[in-house]
């Protein structure tokens, strides 16, 4: 009985010790990276511990309507989505900036839910003090892990707006989705990664924009209608039948890119 015991407690902390050293392999999953270093509108600046980072910047934000700092999801890249970032400068006048994470995209470093808080705060600042920018022109905009990204920026730096596309309620929430009972009260006790996108809206002014493809198989669609029921003050919510996960634009057509400029305006 003893040996048991012991086997079920060894056993619980090699679980506990696994998942605290792993959890965040399972959160960030960098592709692999060959694009052009010198694409026309990339630019490079430095986090406050030291970590060169860089994105893509496409207009001018000075001169722009306003700049949506965007935030791509775990097993994305910023060069990825330079297409995207042009349609929707063009479509609203708004300069739109790429951000990248630490060991994305070719960069070094390790990334973290630690880190994720550094590296959106260095966009931020890239944008205001060497660029220009004006702040109370700032929209935020993510999708799937960069929601919780756009998130805690907002509750620390308010933008004009919040953009939420394919958003998760916590971390918690999806832990209890993509795992076994076990492994979630694991998770619960030494998880390092605490977003918790429900609650931050609950409590923020700023107008909350949410798109969801009820087909979405990665992060629930009931996820991104909680999102939206939480928020203090709601924009509006597109939910787009027949779309799953990263497809939503595509499948949405002219009423996804309405939903930005509505948000946008």
């Amino acid at each position: 009985m003893t040996f048991t015991l012991l086997l079920l407690f060894g056993l619980l902390l090699g679980l506990l010790l696994l998942i605290w050293w792993g959890q965040e392999r399972i959160l960030f999953q960098p592709p692999s990276f060959a694009g052009i270093s010198d694409e026309p509108g990339r630019v490079e600046y430095k986090a406050a511990d030291g970590q060169q980072l860089a994105g893509y910047l496409v207009g001018d934000p000075k001169s722009a309507r306003g700049v949506l700092i965007c935030f791509h999801g775990n097993a994305d890249l910023s060069y990825w989505q330079l297409d995207w970032g042009r349609e929707v400068s063009e479509r609203t006048g708004y300069a739109v900036f790429l951000a990248e994470y630490r060991g994305y995209m070719s960069l070094g470093g390790t990334p973290s839910y630690a880190t994720t808080k550094l590296d959106s705060e260095a966009a931020y600042d890239h944008l205001q003090r060497s660029l220009g920018a004006d702040t109370t022109r700032f929209a935020y905009y993510g999708h799937s892990l960069g929601t919780g990204v756009a998130v805690e920026l907002a509750d620390r730096h308010p933008p004009r707006a919040l953009l939420l596309q394919s958003p998760f309620t916590s971390a918690q929430a999806m832990a209890r989705v993509i795992a076994s009972p076990p492994f979630v009260l694991a998770w619960n006790t030494v998880s390092r990664i605490h977003f918790d996108t429900r609650r931050v809206v609950s409590k923020l002014d700023v107008p909350v924009f949410v798109a969801h493809g009820k087909r979405d198989r990665v992060v629930p669609f009931r996820m991104g209608l909680e999102v939206h029921e939480a928020a203090k003050n709601k924009g509006a919510l597109l939910t787009v039948d027949g779309a799953g996960h990263n497809d939503i634009a595509d499948v949405a057509g002219e009423k996804y890119w309405r939903w930005i400029a509505a948000a946008l305006e």
